[in-house]
């Protein structure tokens, strides 16, 4: 069912996100990716909260986060209660809000789709809602396998510095790598917390081997990611972690810590996990995958063979058919 996306009184797609382009996140890169997804077909627009000026033309509403979009989900079920509405569950929606937050409660009550971005998602909700949960994984492009050096074993843990993601495992990691000059680890984040900030300082400061650069550009991240021989991936929660679709399908394995989020993106079987919070093993494998570094038989060859077949799941135009999926099961709403 193809709508009229040249008219401005088209009936339209609104996806609402808690966060704009000026967030350079992960839920603004979601939000925008799909509305590129849908334009084609269905007519739509990103928008920070609903109800605002344009909504007079809106047919279905898709929102990413139940608790930071919970004000909208609910605008939306009392003025529209009978057309679709779709909440994208976040990692923090499914670990922690949905389990103590009564407006993200309400939010999966009110969806009539729950969107997950990973294949253990819908482990996390309740049992009664579980049937109304379909898992997307979020895309990215290809990019071109990079011939990396042997002399020494890059790392870069990507993530903005806040409690979710775990800094101080890398901080730990970081200080019992330090005399391996031969191991540089980079770490890609705004500080949130100051107080993490302050000690990715400390640490850069004990730790020749180790770098924080701040916040970077997405596409300069992407390239320090492709250029790296491990991504490490120590978050607390996770929904389905952008760096890491974006590591496996740049050739880059991924060290990462075993939680569902990650479980859900890698695989059960996958080699490269370490216990939440557990720096020792943490150094363990990125030494490990230094002593066999080039060797094709150790870890990190077999982590980059997992990792390799695991990319088609990434792939944009598997989400972009899942993403229309989604809307054209409400596709009556464009006839009106």
């Amino acid at each position: 069912m193809r709508a009229d996306a040249s008219s401005p009184d088209s009936p339209r797609v609104v996806i609402v996100t808690p966060a704009l382009a000026d967030a350079n996140n992960g839920n603004w890169q979601t939000a925008r990716r799909w509305q590129r997804f849908l334009s084609p077909v269905f007519p739509a627009r990103v928008v920070r909260q609903w109800p605002d000026a344009s909504a007079r033309h809106d047919r279905i509403l898709l929102a990413l986060h139940a608790r930071r979009s919970a004000s909208s989900i609910l605008a939306w079920s009392e003025a529209h209660p009978s057309r679709g509405l779709a909440v994208v569950l976040t990692g923090t929606d499914l670990y922690r809000d949905i389990l103590t937050d009564a407006a993200a409660q309400r939010s999966i009550r009110l969806a009539q789709a729950l969107v997950v971005l990973q294949e253990r998602g819908p482990l996390a909700l309740p049992a009664e809602l579980r049937p109304k949960a379909r898992v997307i994984y979020q895309s990215t492009t290809m990019r071109r396998i990079l011939p990396k050096p042997r002399r020494l074993l890059r790392a870069v843990m990507v993530g903005h510095l806040r409690e979710e993601k775990s800094a101080e495992t890398l901080f730990a990691a970081a200080r019992i790598l330090a005399r391996h000059d031969d191991i540089r680890i980079d770490h890609v984040g705004a500080a949130l917390d100051a107080a993490l900030g302050a000690a990715a300082r400390a640490t850069m400061a004990e730790c020749p081997n180790y770098r924080w650069l701040g916040g970077q550009p997405h596409e300069a991240t992407r390239r320090r990611i492709q250029r790296a021989h491990l991504l490490i991936h120590a978050s607390r929660i996770e929904g389905g972690a952008h760096v890491v679709m974006e590591a496996v399908c740049s050739g880059t394995p991924v060290l990462a810590s075993r939680i569902d989020g990650n479980a859900g993106m890698l695989g059960q079987d996958y080699a490269g996990y370490f216990e939440w919070g557990n720096a020792r093993g943490l150094a363990e494998l990125v030494l490990a995958c230094r002593a066999d570094q080039g060797s094709g038989a150790g870890l990190l060859a077999r982590l980059a063979r997992q990792c390799a077949r695991r990319a088609p799941l990434f792939a944009p135009a598997v989400e972009q058919a899942a993403v229309r999926a989604l809307v054209a099961q409400w596709g009556q709403f464009f006839t009106l």
